[in-house]
Order: C-alpha cells, then sequence, then structure tokens
C-alpha cells in the first residue's frame, strides 16, 4: 500500500518556512520518488482577503481532494508503482449543482474554451438583460429607448 503524504500550513505560520521553501525541500528530498506541487488555496479565489466561508470550503476540498488521491493511488498501484493509464488520474476538482466531484479532463476538453479560458456553454449567459436591468447598465435603457421611439401605438 502506497502512502500519501500532505502539508498544509497556514500563511502567518513562519517567515522561513514559507510554501515555495517547503515545496522545494519536498522536491529535492524525492527526487527519483515522488514530484511535488504546490497550490495556495487563497490564490484561487480570484481577489480579496478570504472570508470564513472560503477558508471553510478550501479545507474541506483539500480533504477531498486528499481522499480522492489516496483512493486513485490505491486502486492504480502495483509493485510500487503507480499507473496512471485511466481517465479518473488526471481530473478536476469542482462544484456542480451544490455537489462536489471530480471530473475526468478528458470530459472537460470538449466543453471548453480554450483561447478565453470559459467554459463553451455559459448557463447564466441568459440571464444577462435581467442582470443589466438590476445594475441599471446605461446600454439597457438607450436600447429601450430607441425601440420606444420607433413604436407605433393605435389608439
Amino acid at each position: 500500500m502506497m502512502t500519501l503524504f500532505g502539508y498544509y500550513r497556514n500563511e502567518y505560520a513562519s517567515k522561513n518556512f514559507t510554501t515555495d521553501f517547503i515545496q522545494k525541500l519536498y522536491a529535492e528530498e524525492g527526487k527519483n520518488l515522488f514530484t511535488t506541487r504546490s497550490n495556495v488555496l487563497g490564490h484561487m479565489q480570484q481577489g480579496g482577503s478570504p472570508s470564513v466561508f472560503d477558508r471553510n470550503m478550501g479545507t474541506k476540498l483539500a480533504v477531498k481532494a486528499a481522499e480522492y488521491l489516496q483512493r486513485i493511488v490505491e486502486e492504480n498501484a502495483k509493485d510500487n508503482v503507480v499507473y496512471t493509464n485511466t481517465k479518473e488520474t488526471a481530473c478536476l476538482l469542482g462544484i456542480r449543482k451544490r455537489v462536489v466531484g471530480f471530473t475526468p479532463c478528458v470530459d472537460l476538453k470538449v466543453k471548453t474554451d480554450f483561447e478565453h479560458r470559459i467554459p463553451k456553454h455559459q448557463w447564466w449567459m441568459k440571464l444577462r438583460p435581467l442582470l443589466r436591468i438590476l445594475a441599471k447598465h446605461r446600454s439597457t435603457y438607450i436600447k429601450d429607448a430607441v425601440e420606444s421611439e420607433s413604436a407605433t401605438f393605435d389608439v
């Protein structure tokens, strides 16, 4: 059975033992045994200081990812070698319809606009007119004014 190790740290844990330092230390020690990557959960949120909700969600996602990784390694290990020849070994963790789950990268390839780094189908696009009204966007009122000027009224 293979054992996986994770390292979690708070951003105020140490001035000397930074996330980058720890990642490089593990990479150097495990040259031929394993690879290392770092992910700062707070950087995934795209701006602002993480709220209590963000930190809680980050912890839950990290636990889910560690459990998934351990299960995948155990299922695909043979003679102390982990084989990554199934699509479940390269996946992304996300939330869809309030359910946390893993989606293989191969499945996401057909759904992604890589040039613009967005999904090809965006469910919320049909809400844009409503969002413009709620935001009191100028173009909404200009368009409405032009349409009402050209309208004819039967009295």
